[in-house]
């Protein structure tokens, strides 16, 4: 498995070794070795999510706030997507910067965004089948979320060739600063 670090510290990109032929592939999703390894600690996953959007769904940025903060090892099944981290840690040297890599069926990667962080991701095929581990359960008392389009962040959403479609939570989640006040 290949292992990218990004400009966020703590946030890789897993790419799975591909085996196939005319049958088809084989690949190793998950090694929880491996993983520990990479994300240098232990790393317990409680729960795993599956969400299926339509194009242009732009779902985030989400976070769950300390004591249950959560860790996401997150990859596309069908389709593709850009997804994004943003780093929302107090005192962190890359607090309020952002990381985008494109996910989808094709290239198998995977992206771990570690506790502290906020996630989203926007739709750029026609649908796409997103899986998620987390290290925490989902705890609606602890949820937040960051506004996807906060100048202040300046994420370079990709065209997905329609407008963005939100939640009605999503469509008026605060900016960083509002966040940090």
């Amino acid at each position: 498995m290949k292992i990218e670090k990004t400009a966020i510290e703590g946030v890789l990109v897993f790419e799975p070794k591909l085996f196939g032929d005319e049958r088809g592939f084989f690949m190793e999703s998950f090694n929880q070795r491996l993983f520990d390894d990479a994300v240098g600690a232990p790393v317990a996953f409680v729960q795993d999510n599956h969400s299926r959007s339509a194009r242009g769904v732009l779902r985030g940025l989400h976070f769950q706030r300390a004591p249950h903060a959560q860790g996401k090892l997150v990859r596309v099944a069908a389709g593709a997507v850009f997804d994004v981290a943003v780093d929302i840690r107090p005192g962190s040297a890359t607090y309020g910067r952002w990381v985008g890599v494109e996910l989808s069926a094709d290239n198998h990667r995977q992206l771990w965004i570690p506790p502290g962080l906020a996630h989203g991701f926007l739709v750029l095929s026609d649908s796409a089948d997103f899986l998620y581990k987390t290290t925490d359960y989902y705890a609606p008392q602890a949820e937040g979320s960051l506004r996807w389009d906060d100048p202040d962040l300046g994420i370079a959403w990709p065209d997905a060739g329609v407008a963005p479609v939100l939640s009605a939570k999503d469509a008026v989640a605060p900016g960083l600063r509002e966040l940090a006040a």
